[in-house]
Parts: structure tokens; C-alpha cells; sequence
């Protein structure tokens, strides 16, 4: 199975080889297991600005910077168009209301698939379209053992966010120039997979959230894992089909 779909991935890119030499790790719903509070604080915020944002809305946007998805949603509900600097001012509010609830669990199989790859001589970054700094400083704290400040890409590190490719791309660049060909994207949400394929790098979808399997697939993810727990027990089984 992953030797096919390294296969197809090769043709369809005309590379020769998939060397990788980077793992790039969205964070929402990848590294925790965040998305039910994202969910809530889209919700009770964007309400009060006369937006009507469904769970299901965030988990479609997820991966974009929040930023771009109040711009669009403002546009499409109040046919209006608005700067960056008062979406920024809504983007706030839901920052706000996310970091009074719970603290987001790590996601369960991350750790133990981090030290796979780490073992491996392989470097791991972190692509968000978030620009929270409380989220980051928590990044640094709970995954400093394989990850450091100048390998995260956040929102205020590209002018266009996901589903372009530029905040993989970026990603690249801080890995150390690398080629699509020397990296895996870990994604879970169609806009991050499509930014990941649009940037030309192995791309693998972990599922962790209630969108159908399908959709994921319908991004153009070239594998798809159930859970991050699988991922991590087919690591091996993945390195050994390159």
C-alpha cells in the first residue's frame, strides 16, 4: 500500500525519489487535540458579530488563518468586505473566548511518533495557521524535545494561508531549503492537505476529527490513517517503503 502510493506520488510530481529529511506537523487536531474547543470559541464568538458559524464550519476552515475565514464568512453572510485589522479585532475575541476553556489534550500517539522520527535522524516543524503565542509557547513546552521556535511556521509567516502552499513552502525554508521530495505533511483537514499537495510534499492525512474518511481523501492526501496512534505503529512499516 505505501509503496504505491509513494509510486503515484512520484509520477504525478516527476520526481525521482521520496528522500524525506523533514516531518511538517499541522497543530490544530494533529498535535492536540484541539478542535472541539476551536469549534466552540468559532462559534460563541463570530455570534456576536452577527455571524452564524457552525462546528462544522470551523472544521472545513480549519488550517486557514483565522484571519482569512472571518474575511470570507463577513463577505459571504453580510456582503461586506473588510481589512485585515478588524478581522483581526474578531480573531481576538475568539482567541479570547478559546483560552478560557480547557486546555486541549496532547494527541494521543504524538509523542511516541516523534521519537520514531527523531530516532530516524529526521527533523520535525510545525506548520499552523494559528498565530496565538500562547499556543506556540505551549508547543515549545510540550514538544521541546523534537521541535524549536525556528522550525514553526505561524500565520504571520505568509501572506496567504492554507489551502495555498506558501506556509509549507516556508516550512521547507526553515527545515534548511528543502525540496517537496525531503518532507511528509501530517494533516487533518482538507484546507492543510490541499495546501500540503499544492506545495508538491508527501502529504498524510490522520482523521482524528468527524469529517468523513472521503473528504480527506478527497483533498488528494496520498495516505490516510485512521488515527495518529495508527500512524505512529505504521511508521516503520512507511520508512522501510521509501
Amino acid at each position: 500500500m505505501y509503496q504505491l502510493a509513494i509510486k503515484q506520488y512520484l509520477e504525478r510530481h516527476g520526481f525521482e525519489a521520496l528522500s524525506p529529511k523533514a516531518v511538517l506537523f499541522d497543530m490544530d487536531g494533529v498535535l492536540y487535540d484541539s478542535m472541539p474547543n476551536h469549534a466552540i470559541a468559532w462559534q460563541q464568538s463570530m455570534a456576536q458579530f452577527g455571524i452564524e458559524m457552525t462546528a462544522d464550519d470551523a472544521y472545513a476552515t480549519e488550517g486557514a488563518r483565522g484571519v482569512d475565514t472571518i474575511r470570507k464568512m463577513v463577505a459571504r453572510q453580510q456582503g461586506r468586505e473588510i481589512d485585515e485589522a478588524e478581522a483581526q479585532q474578531m480573531y481576538d475575541v475568539k482567541s479570547r473566548i478559546f483560552h478560557e476553556l480547557p486546555e486541549a489534550p496532547i494527541m494521543p500517539g504524538i509523542l511516541d511518533l516523534m521519537q520514531q522520527i527523531q530516532n530516524d535522524g529526521i527533523q520535525i516543524g510545525v506548520v499552523t495557521g494559528s498565530g496565538q503565542k500562547p499556543l506556540i509557547k505551549r508547543i515549545l513546552k510540550d514538544f521541546g524535545t523534537f521541535v524549536d521556535e525556528a522550525h514553526i511556521t505561524t500565520a504571520y509567516d505568509v501572506r496567504r494561508g492554507k489551502p495555498k502552499p506558501d506556509p509549507y513552502l516556508k516550512g521547507l525554508r526553515k527545515a534548511g531549503d528543502l525540496q517537496p521530495y525531503e518532507a511528509f505533511v501530517v494533516e487533518n483537514a482538507p484546507l492543510g492537505i490541499r495546501a500540503g499537495v499544492a506545495a508538491k510534499i508527501f502529504t498524510i492525512a490522520i482523521n482524528t476529527g468527524p469529517l468523513p474518511a472521503q473528504t480527506l481523501l478527497d483533498a488528494n492526501a496520498d495516505l490516510l490513517f485512521p488515527t495518529m496512534t495508527d500512524f505512529s505503529d505504521n511508521w516503520q512499516k512507511l520508512m522501510q517503503s521509501l
